[in-house]
């Protein structure tokens, strides 16, 4: 099958394409499809109609997000066709266009705009928006921080909620920060580098940083979540594997009638003491048919960052089942 796709300007296709079309080889190797740049027209050629129509749906996309990005990474063209999971085919739309394409959800922050790069990532966006307590659990690099920290801004910033609370429990520090030089800004930030690095990718450093000095926005060790009651606030647990059952109760009671709870974990990563249950492998077990209560589970197929970091968890998952396995035969 061959095609082509026309951009709308050189701008546009450089930043598709890549500087000197660095990233067509990697939409080649991706599709399995031959392309070639000439003017403001790529064309193509596939070894099937399903592999061209899947190329010209991710072109599609491609310049619609050039449109607002000056540059495009293989990781990014890579979160983009997994998106393809998300919509018909152009061929479905083609024999159906009396349908209307059902709409996706998304996250709105200010102008930005986070959609869902997969069917779980869809699932976990309309359990925050459906459900009280939400959990989300998988291994790194799914999107569920990026979601959680998304979802959570765009209840402060739209005045659904006054208040966003981030924590994890420090475990590293053995939740006992009187050691450590500083202040408490000073021992904590280092641990919550990723959720400031998702919050900076919705909006900017110093609005994050007006809303901490006036109060919208709360970071502290879960040690620090005893003892409050928490009303119309959003509140995020990470590290949530990291907890144990008697902090996992303490945390999730501390919910009033107005407040939400967003909590990540990958129970892959537990870094307790082998004698302690993880919190979060126990709420898994006794909540999963409370009402108000979501569970949305995402696995290596839902790994945004690179190809590469999708197989190094599926080689530790495998091994990890060979040595159950070899366990249970001695």
């Amino acid at each position: 099958m061959e095609s082509s796709i026309e951009f709308d300007n050189e701008e546009q296709m450089e930043r598709v394409c890549g500087i000197n079309d660095r990233n067509l080889p990697y939409l080649e190797a991706l599709l399995g499809c031959e392309l070639f740049a000439k003017g403001i027209r790529l064309t193509y050629t596939c070894p099937n109609e399903p592999s061209g129509n899947r190329l010209q749906r991710l072109l599609s996309r491609l310049k619609d997000y050039a449109t607002v990005h000056e540059h495009i990474s293989e990781a990014e063209i890579f979160m983009e066709y997994q998106g393809l999971r998300n919509t018909r085919s152009v061929m479905e739309l083609a024999q159906n266009p009396e349908e209307e394409e059902p709409k996706k959800p998304s996250i709105i922050v200010q102008s930005r705009i986070a959609y869902p790069k997969g069917l779980h990532q869809e699932k976990y966006i309309l359990a925050m928006e459906q459900k009280q307590i939400v959990f989300g659990i998988g291994p790194a690099g799914t999107g569920k921080t990026f979601l959680a920290v998304a979802y959570a801004l765009s209840l402060l910033l739209s005045g659904k909620r006054q208040k966003l609370i981030l924590t994890r429990p420090i475990v590293e520090a053995g939740e006992n920060l009187g050691f450590l030089p500083g202040d408490l800004a000073q021992k904590i930030n280092p641990y919550f580098h990723p959720l400031y690095d998702a919050m900076e990718s919705m909006t900017s450093l110093s609005a994050i940083h007006r809303l901490e000095e006036n109060g919208s926005i709360e970071i502290a060790p879960l040690a620090y979540m005893r003892g409050r009651s928490l009303h119309n606030a959003v509140v995020i647990l990470d590290e949530a594997q990291n907890t144990t059952v008697e902090q996992m109760k303490m945390f999730l009671t501390r919910l009033g009638e107005q407040s939400t709870a967003i909590i990540t974990g990958d129970i892959s990563q537990v870094d307790l003491p082998r004698h302690r249950l993880s919190g979060l492998v126990h709420a898994v077990d006794i909540l999963q048919e409370i009402e108000g209560v979501e569970f949305v589970l995402f696995d290596s197929s839902d790994v945004v960052r690179s190809r590469i970091v999708q197989r190094i968890i599926d080689a530790y998952a495998i091994d990890a089942e060979n040595s159950d396995k070899g366990s249970q035969h001695e």
